[in-house]
């Protein structure tokens, strides 16, 4: 008897194939997250009830098959339950695939990303005006600086870079150094600029600031404690008052690079804006 191929090809027959497919993914991914948790412990449990009630029904055991009834019947909130994170958690992890996408993936190099984390890191301490200073290695290094404050050679993150600047910490006194892509040290020591036309309003980040980038090719980012501002140090000069667009313009023209470019990232970055300044305010 031949197989009847017109029955598949209907549109009922793509329906039924798309519902076992979808059906299949889901437990696939099921199992996926619950093999990488003690899940999988509670599911070898559920799979021993439902063989012992196969077992009850197939051979009249009516105690035991009507106990196993009783069992499966409250199943349903007892998965909830006892599932509550593995499905919290698998949710969470299907929405950032579908919807939002995997946060590892929201920047497409690592220049970008360094410059994503100090951008919102900036913008939550501008709001609180937590006061910080971020100093950004260029070309000529800056080791004698980092060596003045807490060494950490850590990733780049705004969580991190956030909580070395509250306030009555350890290390919220003094600047931050990244260096090639990396948090280098923390509470380091910066030298102040004795420029005579810094605006007197101006306190002491601003200063080390502009004293830094007059001592190095480096530039400097400065969140006011007292206003909650955000100005930028580079070539003896400060732009102040700089909104999200205005910063983020400023730090991927000076440190955003290709994938291509990223292993040379430090030897080729400013071959097109070394000449290049920002206007003072």
């Amino acid at each position: 008897m031949d197989f009847d191929w017109t029955g598949l090809l209907s549109w009922q027959g793509l329906a039924n194939l798309i519902d076992i497919l979808i059906v299949w993914f889901l437990i696939f991914q099921l199992l996926r997250i619950a093999r990488k948790s003690r899940a999988i412990n509670i599911l070898n449990g559920v799979l021993f009830i439902l063989l012992i009630k196969i077992i009850s029904t197939v051979f009249h055991l009516e105690t035991i098959d009507w106990i196993m009834d009783s069992i499966i019947r409250w199943s349903v909130v007892g998965v909830l339950i006892i599932f509550q994170p593995e499905i919290r958690r698998g949710l969470e992890h299907l929405g950032q695939q579908v919807f939002i996408g995997n946060k590892q993936n929201k920047y497409s190099n690592p220049s970008e990303k360094m410059v994503g984390e100090i951008i919102d890191a900036c913008k939550y301490m501008g709001k609180r005006r937590i006061g910080a200073l971020i100093s950004i290695q260029k070309n000529q290094p800056l080791d004698d600086y980092a060596a003045t404050g807490i060494s950490m050679d850590s990733k780049i993150s705004s969580q991190l870079l956030i909580n070395i600047f509250i306030p009555n910490t350890p290390l919220h006194d003094g600047a931050v150094i990244i260096q090639d892509l990396r948090i280098s040290s923390a509470a380091s020591y910066l030298p102040l600029s004795e420029n005579p036309n810094i605006p007197k309003e101006l306190g002491t980040r601003h200063r080390a600031a502009v004293g830094l980038s007059e001592a190095s090719d480096s530039l400097t980012v400065v969140v006011s404690e007292e206003t909650g501002n955000i100005s930028i140090a580079e070539h003896g000069e400060i732009t102040r008052d700089l909104n999200e667009d205005e910063l983020y313009h400023i730090l991927s023209d000076n440190f955003i690079v290709s994938d291509d470019n990223d292993n040379n990232f430090f030897t080729n970055l400013f071959q097109t804006t070394s000449g290049e300044g920002d206007d003072n305010e």
